[in-house]
């Protein structure tokens, strides 16, 4: 399927996903604990059914990793593959603090990179879309623009960081590189914030899953950012059980190194 078609239907499907979770939000945060210990609700349930659903109509032929398909996560990644997390940010989700920072991810990597992607904010109703040669674009109320990283500020770059897993391992890396600035901010929000030139890096050392990342990943990299192991090494996925390490999430800032 055309690149770009196959981004509108994903869009499609993302929404109609960010829909069942709403539903779930007004009426029923209850919560059971995965073998992980993490949480998982109704809303993770029911938008993954649409979307695995929709990209069993709209690309049979591609296999499928989702976080909530616990079979999935032991499967040899092919050359291309959607990785799909229906709702990023639960934690974020069952606070209900107002601030909305949970989204729906759909992605397509091929060859271990991120080539496509769709991060929909249902409860700010911001969705962020990008694709390589498409450049990445955020519709929000239903206006629409296309986004890209920033300069460097000359007051100094601001960085992002996890609202329920900074660490003191960021914190140093921050120190070390005399970032002063941070915004917090949940779920693959942070990778949306730097594609659309509010924050310039967002350093990660704790924990995260390829579905976690991928589709706020393709968004950046469509918008002129970059992705790199903290040694400056390629972000790849396909990885054993699709688990990442550390990562370095950049704007302009990864161009420069510094901010003149």
């Amino acid at each position: 399927m055309e690149t770009t078609t196959l981004l509108e239907q994903l869009s499609r499907t993302a929404r109609a996903a960010g829909h069942a979770v709403m539903q779930v939000y007004e009426e029923d945060h209850a919560a059971s604990l995965k073998h992980d210990g993490s949480p998982v609700t109704k809303a993770d349930r029911g938008a993954e059914a649409i979307i695995l659903r929709d990209l069993e109509r709209i690309e049979p032929n591609i296999h499928v990793v989702s976080e909530e398909n616990a079979d999935s996560h032991y499967s040899t990644a092919p050359d291309r593959f959607f990785l799909v997390d229906p709702l990023d940010g639960t934690k974020e989700f069952l606070k209900k603090d107002g601030r909305g920072c949970f989204t729906v991810n759909i992605a397509l990597i091929d060859q271990g990179i991120p080539v496509l992607g769709i991060v929909y904010a249902p409860a700010l109703d911001r969705m962020f879309t990008g694709g390589r040669g498409l450049g990445a674009a955020e519709t929000c109320n239903g206006s629409r623009k296309e986004i890209r990283i920033r300069p460097c500020p000359h007051s100094g770059p601001v960085a992002v960081a996890s609202s329920s897993h900074r660490d003191e391992e960021t914190d140093s890396w921050l120190q070390d590189n005399r970032i002063g600035q941070t915004k917090s901010i949940g779920s693959s929000l942070k990778f949306c914030l730097l594609a659309s030139g509010e924050v310039d890096v967002y350093p990660r050392f704790g924990c995260t899953m390829e579905w976690d990342t991928a589709a706020g990943d393709a968004v950046l990299r469509a918008a002129g950012g970059t992705v790199t192991t903290p040694d400056n090494r390629p972000f790849l996925y396909g990885k054993s059980h699709y688990r990442n390490g550390p990562f370095i999430a950049c704007g302009d800032w990864s161009i420069k190194q510094s901010c003149r």
